[in-house]
């Protein structure tokens, strides 16, 4: 008989439908959404395709995000998404999910969205700079036979610190991550569709014609020399399976853009009727993202030719932009609406990762003093433990590289968890579905078909998005062991 009741009696339930999906919202929208289509542009080359890639992206979250609306309204407990696969699979399945969550898909997350944080405060204050190094070890020698170095700038300093502040105010309580996050993430939409208005205001007809006037054209830049990036890049037209390999390869950045939407699934012991506001959280959270995103990359296209977005400084499109539309001032608002955007971004990140370990320790998978809540009713071991993770990450400089496999990674799980709805279904037809799966069966199958199918063409074309990710995930499987043997020797 399923367990559909609630568990965690001693969360406080203190979250409404609108810190749902402020939930959705605040940690969808971190940094992404400001550089990626640098990289995007430069794999599919056309204004078309730069803007298909965000809708394709945007309508998979959305399926995806109603889809979990149906497991959420069976299963309204702490965990979420580890909860749904565990009901689904088995507990080795939910337990590489949650490790992997542990590893890198909320840490690795976490430490570079602080990364971000530090690097746009520095265009306010220089000395928060990445380039500002307070320790520079070299380590040997890279591909191209330059130096290596392990250095930590104080850049990665800052970021730790404010990971460790949100972490603090976490530990205090949900209502206080609560209102952290309704206030930054209505500033952060509010300046979003400020940029996005004056965006339109500043239209240049010249350029945006220019831009789609060779509409699917679909190009490839690559690096003339991998090891004299100065030297430019040589741009080639694709089409064929190459154009879909291009599509997969610029797709990494908007999934990971477009990620962590399913966080609020892990809150649900403490939302307000989460069987009705879980469901309807993901789903006009992720609307309001897409819509967000598509429009800022219109933006992008009615004031920047499509040169200079492929090749922004830094990748950074958003700054570039917003030089063109506000002037000397932009660099400055920028940075600023960045700094808010990630601040926010990582309060619900923290807020929410914490929750999937508590429930692994429930079920006796991860250490003991995660399963256990303070006085104020919240996971504070679980919550430090996330921290030290992501502060790892930040000191090794690899979290950039770690991200790279994080969108292949978290697809596997939606596929899987997707999934999970026609097992359930078959196994459990009876059960109580307080909501059901819009467009069942067509809709949850197409996602899971899309799903594979950008797997497959990065396990294809991007090779090194998929084996570092994969073997993260089952480094997972003797780790699940070693802890069952534990807890039957106990």
């Amino acid at each position: 008989m399923m367990d559909n009741q609630p568990q965690d009696a001693s969360f406080k339930r203190e979250l409404g439908l609108l810190d749902g999906t402020m939930l959705v919202v605040g940690s969808m929208i971190g940094s992404g959404i400001f550089i990626v289509s640098a990289d995007i542009t430069r794999n599919v080359g056309s204004a078309g395709w730069l803007i298909a890639v965000w809708v394709i992206t945007g309508l998979m979250t959305m399926t995806a995000a109603i889809s979990y609306g149906e497991l959420s309204g069976m299963y309204p407990k702490a965990g979420g998404q580890y909860v749904y696969l565990k009901e689904s699979y088995n507990k080795l399945i939910a337990f590489l999910y949650g490790w992997s969550v542990f590893a890198v898909i909320q840490t690795g997350t976490i430490a570079a969205v602080g990364v971000a944080f530090s690097k746009f405060a520095a265009y306010l204050i220089p000395a928060l700079s990445e380039d500002n190094k307070l320790l520079r070890i070299q380590t040997g020698l890279d591909s191209c036979n330059s130096p290596t170095y392990f250095s930590v700038s104080s850049a990665q300093l800052m970021s730790i610190a404010v990971i460790a502040l949100l972490t603090y105010s976490n530990t205090r309580g949900v209502k206080g991550g609560k209102w952290i996050q309704n206030i930054f993430t209505s500033t952060k939409l509010l300046t979003l569709f400020g940029l996005i208005i004056a965006g339109f205001v500043m239209f240049k007809p010249e350029i945006w014609h220019a831009n789609w006037d060779n509409t699917w054209m679909a190009t490839k830049a690559t690096l003339l020399d991998a090891c004299k990036p100065a030297a430019g890049f040589s741009v080639t037209p694709i089409a064929g399976t190459a154009l879909l390999g291009g599509i997969a390869a610029a797709m990494v950045g908007s999934v990971f853009s477009s990620d962590a939407w399913n966080n609020v699934t892990f809150i649900a012991g403490e939302m307000k009727n989460p069987k009705r506001n879980i469901g309807l959280s993901l789903f006009l959270g992720t609307l309001i993202v897409t819509v967000i995103y598509v429009c800022a990359n219109l933006v992008y296209l009615a004031v920047l030719p499509m040169d200079e977005i492929a090749h922004a400084a830094k990748d950074r499109v958003a700054v570039t932009a917003s030089q063109v539309i506000f002037g000397d001032i932009g660099t400055g608002l920028i940075a600023v609406m960045i700094m808010i955007s990630t601040f926010g971004c990582n309060n619900g990140l923290i807020l929410a990762g914490s929750r999937v370990y508590y429930t692994m320790a429930q079920d006796g998978l991860f250490f003991k003093n995660a399963g256990k809540l303070n006085k104020h009713g919240v996971p504070q071991w679980a919550l430090w433990a996330q921290c030290l993770v992501a502060a790892i990450l930040c000191l090794s400089g690899k979290y950039g590289d770690l991200l790279d496999m994080i969108s292949f990674v978290v697809v596997i799980f939606y596929v899987l968890t997707i999934g999970g709805i026609f097992i359930l279904r078959k196994r459990l037809p009876n059960a109580e579905r307080p909501y059901k799966a819009f467009g069942y069966p067509v809709l949850p199958a197409l996602y899971i078909i899309l799903g594979i199918s950008f797997c497959l063409l990065l396990i294809w074309f991007k090779p090194q998005f998929t084996w570092p990710g994969l073997i993260i995930v089952l480094i997972g499987i003797p780790i699940y062991y070693l802890t069952k043997q534990k807890e039957t020797v106990r």
